[in-house]
């Protein structure tokens, strides 16, 4: 940004938004930053001089930008459950801890790996930034109502379907947030508070390390296979799975693993490990809450 000292300094106090925008858009730190640099670029060819608006100017051009780069990797039928995870045991990185200290915008991301580009733009804008329709009209290439239907039908898949009644629901989240609380803090005992004693804990191979049984049965033995692997606690979040209050695993944001969980009589009485792709694409994820616009 050297020599263009007035346009950098216009484009620095809009980068933060814009970094936040896109990575709620491509679910990737690295190419938010990409679509940040790649703006700058624009602004800095095209000089600020003759833009009346600059913040609209930026979202309108970074949108596009990510919109390009979501349908590429749609034509490449990219599958975000295909693409490489991060190990859920590596080293912390400044990305793994914001994203761990957001557990509710993991799950969101996870959500919106299922939307089509032309949804998710039209979601993000307007539900999480607050840009008018008739801006995202332009942006998407589209007509007004056919933008406000896009964000409609985002929005009803990333709430998703709850099966169970409100207030069971409520009652069947505070049980699993607490397992999450207590597997991270690799408190057996805790963990052991929330466990049916006769609790059995089912897992696909490919989401245990060498030589860990898929099952177990019992609380003790489930407790302790959980803490064992707390780990990968840390990028776990409550979401909704097939309707129900469940976990999915994403370090990085990028979906590794769902757990589908029973709860009866204020217990986990089973939880089951979602690891294959294929599988993973069958069960309908949602939000629990409504995601928080962006400030």
């Amino acid at each position: 940004m050297d020599g263009h000292d007035g346009p950098a300094r216009l484009f620095e106090a809009e980068q933060g938004r814009l970094r936040a925008l896109a990575h709620r858009m491509l679910g990737s730190p690295d190419e938010a930053e990409d679509a940040v640099q790649e703006t700058w670029l624009r602004l800095d060819r095209t000089g600020a001089d003759g833009i009346d608006n600059l913040p609209a100017w930026l979202t309108t051009v970074i949108s596009r930008i990510c919109l390009d780069m979501l349908r590429a990797r749609a034509t490449r039928r990219e599958d975000p459950y295909d693409r490489e995870a991060p190990d859920p045991v590596a080293p912390d990185t400044p990305e793994d801890k914001a994203i761990e200290a957001d557990s509710v915008g993991l799950a969101l991301l996870v959500v919106l790996d299922r939307l089509g580009p032309a949804e998710r733009v039209a979601f993000v804008l307007h539900d999480l930034f607050g840009v008018p329709f008739a801006d995202i009209a332009r942006i998407l290439d589209r007509s007004q109502p056919a933008a406000k239907k896009l964000a409609s039908r985002a929005r009803h898949k990333v709430r998703g379907t709850p099966a169970v009644p409100g207030a069971e629901l409520d009652r069947h989240r505070a049980v699993v947030e607490a397992f999450l609380v207590a597997a991270r803090g690799g408190d057996l005992g805790g963990v052991l508070a929330v466990l049916a004693p006769d609790v059995v804990r089912r897992a696909e191979p490919a989401a245990l390390p060498p030589g860990v049984p898929s099952e177990l049965r019992g609380a003790r033995a489930v407790a302790e296979g959980t803490v064992a692997l707390r780990a990968r606690s840390r990028f776990a979040a409550v979401a909704l799975v097939d309707g129900r209050v469940g976990v999915v695993v994403a370090p990085g944001g990028r979906l590794l693993f769902a757990l589908t969980v029973t709860v009866e009589g204020g217990r986990i009485t089973a939880y089951d490990v979602v690891a294959d792709p294929a599988r993973l694409r069958r069960h309908p994820l949602g939000l629990l809450e409504p995601p928080q616009p962006v400030s």
